[in-house]
């Protein structure tokens, strides 16, 4: 099929039967005017991304910026929230597959955030057809019938909340002008044309996660494509919501701001551990003091992330923002009973520390954990829809506290020998078209993928990057390693003989050793695809 689009707009893609029906004219031409007022400074950001980036390297730490300590300051608050978004005890998380949109809306959980990003390999197909199941979703009439079985959506469903890509991400399909455009602004405008108004009709709103930024003018950005898309389509100044991940450690310094930027269109902040994680390997990946125990022992409780979550839940309080608690990885493992219950201890035991810290909700992965999250929400909140009342003044928490970085042991051969597996498992799956992969009964998407594979590139530069046997990381031992970890992965993928696994080992091996670091793994790889 061919389509109209607007002067200047190029598609280099397939438009399958369908398509049309979300690349209609209003909705290009969106795309195109966003994209032309607003992709300049989108390069001006990255941009900037790059040149701190080099100063962190260089040997910079981040600090609370003096030129907005009048923010911090001061006495102000987000917009009201809208009654849609005021209950969000358990949010539950997944990729815009169809039959996900439906069991996750089904779910229970009070509200649920499709994936156009971390679980989602962004390959044409899937960001259409994920557009399609929006707009199916949005209007109750989403459906499936797979291997003798009905889907479709209860009386009751979750919220629905979209998370478009990162600033970092291209639509490498559709140019502009002879450029690619920002994979988040198509995205974005797509299902705004499509879905804005018919939600507010339906009692609701068009509401959003940023992910990825790294300061208060990225979260300008975002408010200033609102303000003119509101503009554009007729909507009330305020319509748009967005809940924004502060999954970067250079953002948890700008939470004030972040949130003062989008003022007007706030829906609270989220603590996106596994990003924050990497964001903190990667920033820091040159400081010789600086080395991660493995991976499964920096949890929570850690210093630097028990200081970040704090200073989070204290930000959004203050200032009558939700705070919604990050996402427990576990997920249920069928036929091993010992083996489940000590992972649904764990999911436990993190809600009820959300919980009872302030946090007004937490994120899942998995159906089968909604109840049990949604049990230790009700615990502290009872019927109560959240709990910004409850202010942390007894919180105070300083530059060096969110630079804590401990555990820096042990590092194991079982730890690194996790980061190879998972990270070729998760590539290989990410290649094939899926990016929402469970590994070893944790639900992985490209934030956990990206801790494995600089944990790893980070272990071979480090003096600390040794194991606790005495021997020194190296690229020569990862390299051994990587043929033995692409064969268990490959017996444990049910799509294990796939040569994306072969590829993905490559890709692996590249990465962790070579001497240049990917700012993002998704990056070299979607060329790929």
């Amino acid at each position: 099929m061919t389509i109209a689009t607007p002067a200047g707009m190029e598609i280099r893609a397939e438009i399958k039967p369908g398509y049309e029906q979300i690349l209609t004219p209003e909705a290009l031409a969106l795309v195109a005017k966003l994209s032309r007022e607003f992709e300049p400074r989108r390069q001006q950001l990255l941009a900037a991304r790059v040149e701190r980036a080099k100063r962190l390297d260089a040997g910079e730490r981040p600090d609370f910026l003096p030129e907005t300590a009048h923010i911090r300051n001061g006495d102000w608050k987000i917009a009201p929230i809208p009654q849609a978004l005021e209950c969000r005890r358990v949010e539950i998380t997944g990729p815009v597959e169809r039959k996900m949109v439906i069991n996750a809306l089904n779910s229970g959980a009070d509200s649920y955030m499709t994936d156009f990003e971390d679980s989602n390999t962004p390959n044409w197909d899937n960001q259409i057809t994920g557009q399609l199941n929006m707009r199916d979703a949005v209007r109750k009439t989403i459906s499936l019938e797979q291997n003798g079985k009905q889907y479709k959506l209860n009386d009751k469903v979750a919220t629905l909340v979209v998370r478009p890509r990162g600033w970092h991400l291209d639509e490498k399909h559709v140019l502009v002008d002879g450029k690619r455009i920002s994979g988040g602004i198509f995205d974005f405008a797509l299902f705004m044309v499509h879905n804005a108004k018919e939600q507010l009709a339906r009692g609701a709103g068009p509401y959003f996660y940023l992910p990825k930024m790294e300061s208060h003018l990225e979260a300008r950005l975002w408010n200033d494509i609102f303000v003119m898309t509101q503009n554009e389509l007729g909507l009330p100044q305020g319509t748009i919501k967005a809940t924004v991940l502060i999954e970067t450690i250079v953002a948890a310094f700008e939470m004030d701001e972040i949130l003062y930027e989008l003022r007007e269109h706030s829906a609270g902040l989220n603590a996106g551990r596994w990003d924050y994680i990497f964001s903190c390997i990667k920033k820091f990946k040159l400081d010789k003091d600086f080395c991660l125990a493995d991976r499964p022992k920096v949890t929570m409780t850690a210093p630097f992330m028990r200081a970040y979550a704090l200073l989070l839940l204290k930000t959004c309080h203050k200032r009558g923002a939700p705070a919604i608690g990050g996402m427990s990885a576990l997920i249920p493992i069928k036929n091993d009973p010992e083996k489940n219950e000590v992972a649904m201890a764990g999911v436990r035991t993190d809600k009820a520390r959300d919980a009872t810290d302030g946090y007004d909700g937490g994120w899942v992965a998995h159906p089968g954990l909604v109840d049990l999250a949604m049990t230790e929400f009700k615990k502290v909140l009872g019927d109560r829809p959240n709990q910004i009342d409850k202010q942390r003044p007894d919180v105070d928490v300083t530059a060096k506290d969110l630079l804590d970085f401990r555990p820096e042991t042990p590092i194991t051969e079982a730890g690194l020998r996790y980061n190879i597996n998972v990270g070729i498992h998760y590539l290989g799956a990410w290649l094939a078209g899926n990016g929402c992969v469970p590994i070893h009964n944790l639900m992985e998407d490209a934030a956990t993928a990206e801790i494995s594979r600089s944990q790893v590139w980070q272990w071979i530069r480090s003096p600390k990057g040794v194991l606790d046997d005495g021997r020194k990381v190296t690229a020569e031992m990862v390299r051994a390693m990587i043929p033995q970890e692409l064969a268990n992965a490959k017996a444990a993928a049910p799509n294990g003989d796939s040569p994306t696994y072969d590829r993905a080992a490559q890709i692996f091996e590249q990465m962790s050793t070579s001497e240049d670091f990917a700012e993002f793994l998704t990056l070299p790889l979607y060329e790929e695809i």
